[in-house]
């Protein structure tokens, strides 16, 4: 059997590592599943959607170096993508159509500005915290250099 690119064969699960799962593949070929190619939706956990000795048919989407590369999910149905929100759009019949524009929310009302005494305040105690900052890193240099120098 010859593995070419868009073949689609069966399989046997062999490990499932963080990164992907490894297929064991007619004529004692291996190949592997990368974790992105296991599912179209997000995988963080490989182990919730394949098992170990588990059957599974697999596309073949590219071989590299004698290296063969799975795919699940180009099997699986696409799912349905929600609309753009784009307005307008051609039917079949080429005759353009309205779809109803999404509502939008009010954007909340601005903040009433600051007063002089408001800015003065954040202004000092920024000073203040970042003066702070600046104290104990030096004294913390100090200290360690006082107490490298033995007599």
């Amino acid at each position: 059997m010859e593995f070419t690119v868009g073949a689609i064969v069966e399989g046997k699960v062999k490990t499932i590592t963080n990164f992907g799962a490894f297929v064991a593949l007619p004529e004692n070929k291996t190949g592997m599943v990368h974790i992105s190619e296991v599912a179209n939706t997000f995988v963080s956990d490989i182990r919730q959607h394949l098992t170990e000795g588990q059957d599974v048919k697999v596309m073949i989407i590219g071989t590299d170096n004698g290296k063969i590369n799975l795919s699940i999910k180009r099997l699986e149905a696409k799912p349905q993508r929600e609309n753009t929100g784009r307005p307008n759009f051609r039917s079949r019949e080429g005759q353009q159509t309205q779809q109803p524009r999404p509502q939008r929310q009010a954007p909340p009302p601005p903040a009433a500005p600051k007063t002089a005494d408001q800015l003065f305040e954040e202004k000092l105690k920024q000073f203040m915290s970042e003066s702070d900052s600046k104290i104990s890193s030096i004294r913390q240099y100090s200290d360690h250099r006082t107490k490298s120098r033995r007599r």
